[in-house]
């Protein structure tokens, strides 16, 4: 490495949050300008550690030492070719990832783990600015015609990677934006939505077409894809909320959570929404149901509408504040709170919603909620909860949310008529991304159930190889196992 003590001189940094009054006012990212001194500083803590663990835990295989040594020489065209050779998009991933490569760190074992997040986020940034990153359509076009069902990150980067190889690729989106979850899912506090836009529009001019409210199994015919394709790649994400069948769940002011997430990112990109149909918590008592990211989301955006409280709510017991050392390098279980959180938030752990309560017009006034306790069946290994007695109580309530997961992709309609077979789980179905059908492959969350973004991508990237071998009968696309020797 470039500086074999730079994890002893520098400690990590991060840039500095917005403060909060400031940030609660508009949706922008919020974390203030870094300077490249300091993003080159941060660089140079990648020890030389024998066994990068962090590329075990990066789900793309993304070359981290190697970028890493490149930032700190300061060469960012070095640093951006060997971070692309991995990640279609950076400039997602180093804002939006849980970064479990910084939990797989080596240096994170008794120290602070290297700023790979943010790291990679500059190199993207970095490779914009100065014109390293531009449309590059491919040389040779093979004559196939290959459809990318579905615009969220594996979509994409099925897309990117198929036309990389020199197929004609469309891609069909049901809604009217290209972008999926990326698009209507996170929030722009999280992911500014030019971040998108821009992608997109590279995309383009590498020659890629993207058709927009052409829902496949709808308005677009399936046996219109099987037959004009001579492959498929469905990415459709999953997209089946579970809901929470109790007493009152039709109570006006109870809502799926991405009805709440995707209606404010369309009101922030300009949409006119109906008064009848805003969804508003201004002034309002919000509790969200469900504990992970896209409850946080619901925090943040709730608590930028101005309600009057925000509470969110999970079924599990508290995590650990600090995470086991065993656990590593695997993503540990711990205690994670997001800048949502620190917006205002009042967290609860271990407890079930019994009931939502409403007045006597149907709307929601309150959560009737009782605490429990779990506990590992000696016999199964499974845990199970009872309920504590005595502690049955209501919270008011006048805007619940509901994250609490998805069941998988939507099952009439495309899946059906493609007549995919599905798996146990209700997923879809593969042999090396392959489905049922051989000219139909997928990817990301419609194939391997409700996952994080980095995943979606690596995902994207696995089924274009598998889909281009099948057209062509090998591939030069590289696999994740290839990316780290092709760099040797």
């Amino acid at each position: 490495m470039g500086n074999p003590r730079g994890f002893l001189k520098h400690q990590r940094e991060l840039p500095k949050k917005i403060d909060t009054e400031t940030r609660l006012r508009n949706y922008k990212e919020i974390y203030q300008p870094f300077n490249i001194e300091s993003t080159v500083n941060q660089a140079a803590r990648c020890m030389d550690c024998g066994i990068p663990f962090c590329h075990n835990g990066c789900p793309l295989g993304n070359i981290i030492p190697e970028f890493n040594d490149a930032v700190y020489e300061e060469d960012w065209e070095k640093a951006f070719l060997i971070l692309s050779n991995t990640n279609n998009f950076p400039e997602f991933t180093g804002r939006i990832c849980p970064a479990p490569c910084e939990a797989a760190c080596v240096l994170n074992i008794h120290k602070a783990p290297v700023t790979i997040e943010h790291i990679e986020k500059s190199i993207a940034e970095v490779a914009f600015e100065r014109g390293l990153i531009k449309p590059r359509p491919p040389v040779i076009r093979s004559g196939k015609k290959v459809a990318v069902v579905g615009s969220g990150p594996a979509g994409l980067a099925a897309a990117a990677q198929m036309n990389k190889a020199g197929h004609l690729v469309t891609v069909f989106e049901r809604s009217d934006r290209i972008g999926g979850l990326l698009r209507y899912g996170i929030p722009d506090f999280k992911l500014e939505k030019w971040v998108v836009e821009r992608r997109v529009a590279l995309m383009e001019a590498e020659g890629i077409r993207f058709q927009t409210n052409a829902y496949v199994g709808r308005n677009v015919d399936s046996k219109e894809l099987t037959d004009n394709f001579d492959a498929i790649i469905l990415c459709g994400g999953s997209t089946t909320a579970r809901d929470l069948n109790i007493p009152g769940r039709e109570s006006k002011g109870v809502h799926l959570a991405m009805e709440f997430l995707e209606q404010n990112n369309r009101k922030i990109a300009g949409d006119f929404i109906l008064e009848q149909e805003r969804l508003s918590a201004r002034g309002k008592h919000v509790v969200v149901i469900g504990g992970g990211d896209t409850g946080a989301d619901c925090v943040g955006t709730s608590n930028r509408h101005g309600a009057a409280s925000v509470t969110q709510i999970e079924l599990l017991s508290k995590p650990p504040i600090d995470p086991d050392p065993s656990e590593w390098p695997n993503w540990p279980m711990m205690l994670r709170t997001s800048s949502s959180h620190e917006e205002g938030c009042e967290r609860q752990w271990a407890i079930l919603t019994k009931a939502f309560k409403a007045d006597e017009n149907g709307s929601l006034k309150a959560l009737e909620l009782v605490d429990i306790e779990w506990t590992k069946d000696p016999e199964t290994g499974r845990y199970k909860f009872q309920e504590i007695e005595g502690s049955l109580r209501q919270i008011p309530c006048e805007m619940a949310f509901l994250a609490i997961g998805f069941t998988g992709p939507e099952k009439k309609g495309m899946l059906e008529q493609m007549d995919v077979e599905l798996d146990e789980r209700g997923n879809v179905k593969t042999d090396n991304y392959q489905t049922s059908n051989p000219k139909v492959f997928s990817a990301g969350d419609m194939r391997r159930g409700q996952s994080l973004v980095v995943w979606a991508i690596s995902e994207g990237r696995e089924a274009a190889r598998a889909a281009d071998i099948y057209l062509m009968g090998s591939s030069q696309l590289e696999s994740k196992a290839q990316s780290y020797f092709l760099q040797q």
